[in-house]
């Protein structure tokens, strides 16, 4: 069984590379603001799914690993996918769309409150196109007044 490779399979491929990200913490009171940093290796597995793999900072020093899968199931009209983290053991199971532009694919999941131990809660993760070689991946949750709170984006730039 070959599956047949969709346009949005193709548009898949425009993650692959070596990417170098960085984001700023927010500052603490009486700290300054802090940037984390880190590099992200994106490959192909076959014509319908990517691999992204990276290594970074924590907010606490430590180092951090992680694996990003990411598809398009044509049976579920989705992208579909995985995340998972070497600082956490929930595995983060995605659904998700790209907007009618082509530019931002946002990545629907569920995994434990960051707020509420023992609960869980509904994320977004959003990886926006600003250029061929700069994206953004943005992470918000959704509170239980029904508004989303972004807590993260970095910034990912192409290495030449």
């Amino acid at each position: 069984m070959k599956a047949e490779v969709l346009i949005q399979h193709r548009w898949l491929q425009k993650l692959l590379g070596e990417w170098e990200y960085e984001h700023e913490l927010p500052a603490e009171p009486g700290k300054p603001a802090r940037k984390l940093t880190g590099r992200e290796n994106v490959r192909a597995l076959g014509e319908l799914w990517v691999l992204a793999e990276g290594q970074g900072e924590m907010p606490d020093g430590n180092r951090a690993e992680t694996l990003m899968s990411i598809g398009y199931d044509p049976q579920r009209s989705a992208f579909v996918g995985t995340w998972i983290g070497s600082m956490m053991t929930h595995l983060w199971a995605y659904e998700g769309s790209l907007d009618a532009q082509g530019r931002v694919l946002t990545l629907n999941s569920e995994g434990p409150s960051f707020t509420e131990p023992g609960k869980m809660a509904r994320y977004q993760d959003i990886i926006t196109f600003l250029a061929d070689d700069h994206r953004t991946l943005t992470s918000r949750v959704l509170g239980a007044d029904g508004s989303w709170t972004q807590f993260m984006e970095a910034h990912y730039r192409r290495k030449p």
